[in-house]
C-alpha cells in the first residue's frame, strides 16, 4: 500500500517553522482563516465529552467506567460548550500535550475548553491528524502561556495566528482516505502482537507459580500454609507479610507532561504502563516540562523495584518489574511504587513472586474491596499482601534459574514488543509525512476500496484502550 509514495515534484518554503517545505500548490493560511471558534451553550442534558491526549474526543463514561476517576464536572451544566461532530476541540492546558482532536460525536465539554469549526474548504479529519503530530505539539508548546508548564494555555486568540497548511479539498480528502486504510491495517498488525504477547505470558505464568511456591526441589517436605489460596509450602520457608520485609515503599508526582519521550537532556516521568506483565519499559514515559524541578528523591536508578499503583486497567494495576538498564533520566509517577526489600530478602526473587498467581489474587480482591478504587491498589493493603520467603541462598536460585528457563518467553516478548513499538513510530512518521506534504498519496489513495466505517473510526490514535494509561486521559476540570 505504501509501496512507491515519492514526494511531490515541486516544494516551496511553508514559513512555518513546524510545517517546513511544502507542495508549491498547496497554501498556508492562519487558523482564523479556516476555523471559526463556536460557543454554544446551554445544553446540560447533553452527554459529557472528555478531550484526550491518545484517542481524540471521546465519552467521557468510557474513560470513567472501571476506573477510579470520578466524574468532576460541574453539578450545572448550562456553561458548558456543546461539541457537534466534525468541530475540533482542544484542552486549552494540553494541546501542547496532544489532547486535541474531531469530534465524531455530538455532547458538551468543560466551559474553559475550546472549539473550532472547521470552514467549508478544511476536512476535520485532516486536521485532526495534522494537528496530533509531534511537530504540531512542539508549536502549540511554543504559544501556550503561562508561569509553570503546570499553567501553559493554548488560548484561542493564539490558536488563531498559527499557520495551517490548506491542500486542495480532494486532496485532503487523499490523504484521509489513505491514512484511514493505513492505520487499519497498522492496528490489525498490533492487535495480532499483542495476543500472541498474552499466549506467551500465560506460559510463564504456570512456570513462575510453581517455583515461587514449591522451589526448584520436587521431593522437599511440604507444610500447609494457613493461607487457602497459597495452599502447602516448602517446610523450611516461611510466611511473611510486605511490611516486613521492605525497608520502605515510596512514590512519586503527577506533574504536567508531553506526550511524547524525553530527549537530549530533557527529563521522563513514567506511566503506569512502565511494569506491565513483569518487565520495565523504559520508554514507557512522559517527556517533562524544561523548567520542572527534578526531586533527587524520586529519580528512577538500576535495580529499583517498581509497582504499578493505579492503571487504565485493573489487569494491569499491581503489575511489577525491576529497572536492569536505564537510558533515560526518568522519575517515579504518583501511579508508581518503588519498593526497598530487606537485606535478607532476594529482590529478584521478589519480582518473580509478585507475578506470579497468587500475587494477582491479593491483588484483585484489595482493589475490588476499594470502594471507588477500581483500578488503584492502596498502599495500606500492598504493605498487608502475603508471600512465601525461602532463604536468601535458595530463593536467589530460583531466580536465576527462572532467568535461565524465562529467557526464551522474555526474548520473544521483548522482540514482538519492539516491533509494535516500532509500528507505532513509523504510524507517527508516515501521518507526519503524509498531512504535511512530504510524501504523495493521491495516486495510491485512489486506487483504494471504500471504508465500510466513517472516516472518523480509522483515525489515527496511537495506542489502543489496553495499552492507554485512562488515568491520565481525565482531565481535571478547569475554572
Amino acid at each position: 500500500m505504501i509501496e512507491g509514495l515519492k514526494p511531490y515534484a515541486e516544494y516551496k518554503e511553508s514559513g512555518q517553522e513546524w510545517l517546513g517545505s511544502i507542495p508549491k500548490h498547496w497554501s498556508v493560511l492562519p487558523n482564523r482563516a479556516l476555523f471559526d471558534e463556536v460557543k454554544d451553550r446551554n445544553h446540560p442534558k447533553e452527554e459529557m465529552l472528555s478531550v484526550t491526549i491518545t484517542r481524540g474526543i471521546v465519552r467521557q463514561k468510557v474513560l470513567l467506567d472501571g476506573s477510579s476517576k470520578k466524574d468532576s464536572s460541574n453539578f450545572n451544566k448550562r456553561a458548558y460548550k456543546l461539541v457537534q461532530p466534525h468541530d475540533i476541540a482542544y484542552n486549552k492546558m494540553r494541546a501542547w500535550q496532544g489532547a486535541l482532536g474531531a469530534s465524531t460525536l455530538r455532547g458538551i465539554i468543560s466551559p474553559a475548553y475550546v472549539v473550532m469549526r472547521p470552514r467549508k474548504e478544511a476536512n476535520p479529519w485532516f486536521y485532526h491528524n495534522l494537528y496530533r503530530t509531534p511537530s504540531f505539539a512542539k508549536e502549540a508548546e511554543r504559544w501556550s502561556y503561562g508561569i509553570t508548564s503546570d499553567m501553559w494555555s493554548l488560548r484561542p486568540e493564539h490558536f488563531k495566528v498559527i499557520g495551517s497548511v490548506l491542500p486542495p479539498p480532494d486532496e485532503q480528502a487523499a490523504i484521509v482516505r489513505f491514512l484511514g486504510h493505513a492505520n487499519r491495517k497498522i492496528d490489525g498488525f498490533i492487535r495480532a502482537k499483542r495476543k500472541l504477547i498474552g499466549l506467551l505470558n500465560e506460559q510463564k505464568q504456570a512456570i513462575i507459580h510453581h517455583a515461587v511456591t514449591r522451589g526448584l526441589d520436587l521431593d522437599v517436605p511440604l507444610k500447609p500454609s494457613g493461607i487457602p489460596w497459597l495452599g502447602d509450602i516448602p517446610k523450611h520457608w516461611e510466611v511473611r507479610r510486605l511490611r516486613n520485609i521492605v525497608r520502605r515503599i515510596e512514590q512519586g508526582v503527577s506533574p504536567q507532561a508531553a506526550g511524547f519521550l524525553a530527549d537530549g537532556d530533557s527529563w521522563g516521568v513514567l506511566k503506569s504502563g512502565c511494569v506491565n506483565h513483569g518487565t520495565f519499559r523504559q520508554t514507557e514515559h512522559k517527556q517533562l516540562a524544561k523548567d520542572f524541578e527534578i526531586d533527587p528523591n524520586i529519580v528512577v536508578k538500576v535495580g529499583d523495584v517498581l509497582i504499578s499503583r493505579a492503571c487504565g486497567s485493573p489487569k494491569l494495576v499491581g503489575s511489577v518489574g525491576k529497572v536492569r538498564t536505564l537510558d533515560y533520566k526518568l522519575i517515579l509517577s504518583d501511579k508508581t511504587f518503588r519498593a526497598a526489600f530487606r537485606p535478607f530478602v532476594d529482590s529478584d526473587f521478589m519480582v518473580y513472586a509478585m507475578n506470579g498467581v497468587y500475587y494477582r489474587l491479593q491483588v484483585e480482591q484489595a482493589i475490588s474491596g476499594a470502594d471507588g478504587m477500581a483500578n488503584n491498589l492502596p498502599l495500606s493493603e500492598l504493605r498487608s499482601f502475603i508471600f512465601a520467603i525461602p532463604p536468601f541462598a535458595e530463593a536467589a536460585e530460583i531466580a536465576s534459574q527462572l532467568d535461565a528457563e524465562l529467557a526464551r518467553f522474555n526474548t520473544a516478548i521483548a522482540r514482538t514488543e519492539r516491533e509494535m513499538a516500532l509500528m507505532q513510530e513509523y504510524r507517527t512518521r508516515l501521518t507526519a509525512d503524509i498531512v504535511t506534504g512530504k510524501l504523495d498519496v493521491r495516486e495510491a489513495a485512489a486506487k483504494l476500496p471504500d471504508l465500510p466505517a466513517d472516516p472518523a473510526a480509522e483515525l489515527f490514535t496511537g495506542e489502543s484502550p489496553e495499552h492507554t494509561d485512562i488515568l491520565d486521559e481525565i482531565e481535571p476540570e478547569e475554572s
